[in-house]
């Protein structure tokens, strides 16, 4: 289990880490609240875009079984991806902007007019995240998941050579750094990916007939689509939060603390973001429900306590200042923020416990609607504190998070449950580790 959860979780771990060192770098440039807020807008709406493409990766885990599966599935990859890529220039290069981020969501007109500049920047990330994504799936269904760490760590190294030098020579502005530094170093870690690849699909992926039962588009979009569903909602929940924080008291400063706060979150998550391979890869092994369900509860705990070290100590208070670099103001709203956001990484574990175990039993239905009520929650939390107005717009948005995810999670415990019981009774091994 380490072997295959260990390369993910770093990986998860690098990229959340990108995220950080992108605010801490913008947090020191001219304008930073401004700069701040406008890379918040730009980084919301192009991850709500190009989310339905991070579904690529537990696709490609669960159906790159064979060479003419998998040539097949590479076709379909792609029809999505280039699908994405024009709604990504349409919402971009169009007026359709303005009526997103001007009117809908409500976005001051100073960080708006620097949030299209990166956002147009950011034209590619569709495309690079989502064909690694791919890629790496592949991989890990053959046993190459130490490939993700590889490639983060690629990524990683590109984007700070960018940010390093951008800063030194402070020629563009801090939002507009941060799209050139993310692109640039999604794009290698394509690269990279592509090139470790291509010996793995020669191996265990030659072209050979089609299977008894083909993967046809139908085949396949049945189990994309709800996938597809559950991210682009699960997404939307952020751009709503941006939407609400735009619309509530002190705006610019709550949309400059948000993405400070929430990649400090993505720090904490990156064990959960990364179990849902690991169930899907492991579910089929005897033995693996009470081994597995005996991890997730350790994984819970540990990642809860670590945040609550975190926020209860100084080292929040030097994290928000000298490491992501908000002035003293800023950096206690972040840490009050965080206060309320103790239990979103084990939160985060469950539903990838959950949603890995609903994958492998094919009921990608039960996942869909359990995003509903993440949907729901969330819309009914940020529309309160909206109308209510009474306390800063970043405590709302942690507020909202944390209740959607947990019924979230309280949903998709129930379509787990016969998935992980009908394997449980299968193999009979209850002892066996996997």
């Amino acid at each position: 289990m380490a072997r295959t959860g260990a390369p993910l979780a770093a990986g998860w771990l690098f990229m959340a880490s990108e995220l950080v060192m992108i605010t801490a770098v913008v947090a020191r440039l001219p304008d930073p609240e401004l700069q701040l807020a406008a890379w918040g807008v730009a980084f919301a709406i192009s991850t709500l875009v190009q989310s339905s493409s991070t579904v690529l990766l537990p696709t490609s885990t669960a159906w790159s079984r064979d060479g003419a599966t998998y040539r097949r599935l590479r076709r379909y990859a792609w029809i999505v991806l280039a699908g994405l890529t024009s709604l990504h220039a349409l919402v971009a290069l169009t007026p359709l902007y303005g009526l997103i981020v001007d009117r809908a969501m409500g976005v001051p007109p100073e960080v708006a007019a620097d949030a299209r500049v990166a956002l147009i920047v950011m034209l590619p990330w569709t495309v690079g995240t989502g064909w690694r994504r791919f890629l790496q799936g592949m991989m890990i269904r053959h046993g190459r998941s130490s490939v993700v760490i590889w490639g983060t760590m690629v990524r990683l190294a590109t984007g700070a050579a960018v940010l390093v030098v951008g800063g030194a020579l402070d020629v563009l502005p801090g939002a507009w750094l941060a799209a050139v530094a993310i692109i640039a170093a999604v794009l290698s870690e394509m690269t990279y990916t592509q090139l470790r690849a291509v010996p793995v699909v020669r191996r265990y992926l030659p072209p050979g007939p089609e299977p008894e039962r083909p993967l046809t588009f139908a085949r396949f979009f049945a189990f994309f689509s709800p996938l597809v569903v559950m991210t682009l909602l699960s997404t939307l929940v952020l751009t709503l939060v941006t939407t609400s924080l735009a619309r509530m008291p002190s705006p610019i400063v709550s949309l400059a603390v948000w993405p400070v706060l929430f990649g400090l979150l993505m720090l904490f998550q990156s064990p959960g973001f990364a179990y849902t391979e690991v169930v899907i890869s492991l579910l089929r092994r005897p033995g693996a429900v009470p081994v597995l369900r005996r991890f997730t509860v350790g994984l819970v705990v540990s990642t809860s306590v670590l945040l609550l070290v975190v926020a209860l100590t100084p080292l929040a208070k030097l994290w928000f200042t000298y490491v992501a670099g908000l002035p003293a103001p800023l950096a206690d709203l972040a840490r009050a923020g965080l206060l309320g956001a103790l239990a979103v990484p084990g939160l985060r574990v469950l539903l990838s416990w959950y949603q890995g175990a609903i994958m492998y039993g094919e009921r990608t239905r039960g996942i869909m609607a359990s995003v509903a009520a993440y949907l729901g929650v969330a819309a009914l939390v940020l529309v309160g504190g909206a109308a209510w107005g009474g306390a800063p717009g970043v405590y709302v948005g942690v507020a909202a998070l944390t209740l959607a995810m947990a019924a979230q999670a309280l949903w998709l415990a129930g379509w787990a449950r016969p998935v992980l019981s009908r394997r449980e009774r299968a193999n009979g091994a209850l002892g066996a580790t996997p």
